[in-house]
């Protein structure tokens, strides 16, 4: 019995589909921007095989449904057969090749290659998620059907078979997004409030009064949000900043304001504004105003290395808008960042334009990731012709980021989208690894806008039109750290590039979407011009950074403002 309904459902299967879904399995072995580990490889070759499918079974309906002739049903098990054994080869032939296509990508970051692809895993999770679209699918098949059938009766059949269809699908996305996603983001949302409410034992109330959660801020130490804590209680003070650039160096002024300091993100900014002011953070040279990412965390390779760069003369001020993870927090409030940034930077712009212009610190923006997509979103050009701030330093910005997409397609035609250049290169530049297109010395406008981005960082370079379009960046010349091996398929890459945005292998600093302290400052003496610095002192705070995240990465959880990386 079990012999015979397994035949049966071999039966129904699609030999067409079966085909298509293999081509796309065996494109989704190939590599992408990133190293993937082995349950997201399976994962991605199964919702490939599954898609292949699902496009094969549309076509093969098509087909009859124009009325064109078909073989003969006497051959469909035989052509099945046929189409088995070579959907076989082709699916072995490439899972023998996934150890290398997974090495030349970790070659090219600097990881240790790995011995094994894992192939048998792979298979099972690949056959394990097909078996699930699949099922999802039928049963979607027959709640379309069994409404098509009921309202045939007093509907045209053609109509009902659209009333079904539009129906089901009507059904099936209330289910998913009313009631799974609905109780998993509350479930999600609870445990990451519980999990900013924690307290870490490594992040001590800070003594200075430079800095928020003090003693004597306006902020209470358990309203600054876990992230908060971490990025108030770390950070380099003076002596350790004069102890690596050789010279005198005052203590760096951070300020941050959590979400339980005020209800209404306009209270939060008048609340980071009077501890501004409170620190004499207006009587620095340099005020940077942060945004974070979703869960609130910043990056301490970008902050650290700015405080170093300016022996200290630096103030910093952030306010935390979720403390969901990035990818949470914009699905479920995606304008909300942008609302809190913008109320930050009104508030703190206003104070200082009034300010005389010789008597007020230079102003920056910053942001990593869904900071920099929210650092963008506040302001507008319009305010500022009369008194711009001085630049902004946006690294990662994802590929729904409109200032960065907008300028990147209007770049000059001669420059690669990974690295673009536009126009002279006075309002806006891009960097990377390897620095920007434009000369060290071309000149500035009054403001100075840069992008770092890697190549190889899918959150950045995702686009859901890859499904049917080549992306520029594949064109050569190629990225630094994009793998010559990597093609483009129709639908495949795109889910390659969703699955490297999700769940992805870590990257080395320098690759993907971990920046690296050494071109931290790289990008900040290129936006800020500080004073005093040879190319001998760059190399050793160079050296000095990146020893200090490596030691963190070595220690678990040591140094805290490490963790979460990318938010």
């Amino acid at each position: 019995m079990r012999l015979r309904a397994s035949l049966s459902a071999w039966r129904t299967l699609s030999g067409f589909g079966l085909l298509l879904g293999t081509l796309f399995f065996c494109a989704a072995l190939l590599p992408s921007l990133l190293p993937r580990s082995t349950l997201s490889q399976g994962v991605l070759a199964g919702a490939a095989l599954a898609a292949g499918y699902g496009v094969g079974v549309f076509f093969r309906w098509l087909w009859r449904y124009l009325g064109l002739s078909e073989p003969p049903e006497r051959l469909r098990s035989p052509v099945n057969v046929v189409i088995a054994i070579i959907c076989a080869a082709l699916a072995g032939y490439f899972l023998s090749q996934v150890t290398g296509w997974q090495n030349s990508v970790r070659l090219l970051m600097g990881m240790a290659p790995v011995t094994s692809g894992h192939l048998l895993e792979v298979v099972l999770t690949a056959l394990t998620t097909f078996l699930v679209l699949l099922i999802l699918a039928r049963i979607y098949s027959l709640l379309s059907g069994y409404i098509s059938r009921h309202a045939d009766r007093f509907l045209p059949r053609r109509v009902a078979n659209v009333l079904g269809v539009l129906l089901a699908l009507a059904l099936f996305w209330s289910l998913v997004s009313d009631v799974l996603v609905t109780q998993a983001l509350r479930a999600l949302d609870a445990s990451f409030a519980q999990y900013d409410a924690l307290i870490e034992p490594e992040s001590a109330q800070p003594e200075s009064p430079l800095r928020s959660g003090s003693s004597e801020s306006l902020l209470r130490w358990d309203e600054l949000g876990r992230t908060g804590r971490e990025y108030i209680a770390s950070g380099p003070t003076a002596e350790e900043i004069a102890a690596v650039t050789g010279r005198a160096a005052q203590e760096p002024i951070r300020v941050y304001v959590g979400l339980r300091a005020a209800e209404a993100p306009a209270e939060r900014a008048r609340l980071a504004l009077r501890e501004l002011v409170r620190t004499g953070a207006f009587d620095r040279s340099v005020l940077v105003l942060v945004t974070p990412t979703g869960t609130g965390w910043i990056d301490p390779a970008a902050m650290n290395t700015v405080e170093y760069l300016h022996d200290g003369d630096i103030a910093s001020a952030a306010l935390q808008y979720s403390y969901l993870n990035s990818p949470l927090s914009l699905l479920v409030e995606a304008e909300y960042g942008a609302d809190v940034a913008r109320a930050l930077f009104a508030e703190v712009y206003r104070y200082w334009s009034a300010l005389p212009g010789d008597q007020r610190p230079r102003l920056y923006l910053h942001g990593l990731s869904l900071g920099a997509l929210h650092s963008q979103r506040s302001w507008e050009l319009h305010e500022l012709l009369g008194d711009p701030f001085q630049g902004a330093l946006w690294s990662g910005p994802p590929f729904k980021s409109e200032l960065w997409r907008r300028i990147t397609n209007d770049r000059d035609p001669d420059s690669p989208q990974w690295r673009p250049q536009f126009r002279d290169g006075r309002f806006v530049r891009f960097m990377n690894q390897h620095g920007t297109p434009e000369p060290p010395d071309a000149p500035w406008g009054p403001m100075r806008l840069l992008y770092l981005q890697y190549a190889s960082d899918p959150i950045t370079f995702f686009d859901y039109r890859y499904a049917w379009r080549r992306p520029d960046w594949l064109s050569a010349p190629r990225g630094p750290d994009v793998a010559p091996s990597l093609r483009w398929f129709p639908l495949v890459t795109m889910l390659q590039l969703a699955v490297d945005m999700a769940v992805t292998t870590p990257t080395p600093p320098g690759f993907g979407h971990v920046y690296a302290p050494s071109d931290y400052i790289d990008a900040w003496m290129t936006v800020t011009e500080p004073e005093g610095w040879g190319e001998e002192g760059l190399i050793r705070l160079k050296a000095h950074l990146t020893q200090e995240l490596n030691a963190a990465a070595e220690q678990d959880s040591s140094e805290a403002a490490y963790d979460n990386r990318g938010g």
